[in-house]
């Protein structure tokens, strides 16, 4: 099998917009970049994979994307997240590729193990998916074959991916990981990110100075 990670990246000085009442704009820049090099580190690491796409408009993402040996893909300033992906897609498809894994920026604490764990189960005419703390989106896509069905990515992207791949006659095999799930998006999300940080060797991340209160 010929695997092929794709990271799509949104512009990294306005990512992470829902952290804005605990972290100043430098600082979820900062974070988004640092959370982009977790998962270049990874991703890039693993001997399963072929290579690695990073598709972005941000010229600082795809910069770091090359510093990891990763491919990079620069997105129109028009384009957006599921024609982007298809694009990316296509491409790899002429590179010879028989399988592609859509990876988030923004799943810090994603390991080795757990893609190698997801990758193993890949099969023909399959998805492989994961999904988020609350079954909502999609933090993890392996597709086989390449582009066997149209990415559906944006709210409740985890239940449409899964009925489009039914109606397209592909097995569903659901992947479980707790850190694959933990993906970054508001504040409450960062107490569990700094419990995560200081249980583990993230070298990449960083700690924040926090003030927010449990739920």
């Amino acid at each position: 099998m010929s695997l092929w990670v794709i990271i799509p990246v949104k512009p990294l000085r306005y990512a992470k917009s829902r952290l804005s009442p605990v972290l100043q704009p430098e600082e979820r820049f900062e974070l988004a970049l640092a959370m982009l090099r977790q998962v270049l580190a990874v991703s890039t690491a693993l001997d399963s994979v072929a290579g690695v796409m990073v598709v972005s408009r941000d010229t600082k993402a795809l910069a770091v994307a090359r510093e990891f040996g990763a491919k990079t893909l620069q997105e129109g300033a028009a384009s957006n997240l599921n024609p982007a992906l298809m694009r990316a897609t296509q491409v790899l498809k002429g590179w010879r590729a028989d399988a592609v894994l859509i990876l988030p920026a923004d799943l810090p604490f994603v390991t080795r193990a757990d893609l190698s764990q997801l990758i193993a189960l890949a099969r023909d005419d399959a998805i492989v998916i994961a999904t988020d703390r609350a079954e909502d989106g999609t933090n993890a896509l392996l597709l086989r074959p390449a582009g066997a069905l149209e990415y559906a990515y944006g709210p409740g992207s985890y239940q449409r991916h899964i009925q489009q791949a039914a109606a397209a006659g592909l097995q569903v095999i659901r992947f479980d990981s707790e850190s694959m799930a933990l993906d970054i998006d508001v504040p409450s999300d960062l107490l569990d990110y700094q419990e995560m940080l200081a249980a583990g060797d993230f070298g990449h991340l960083p700690a924040l100075s926090l003030d927010i209160e449990a739920e």
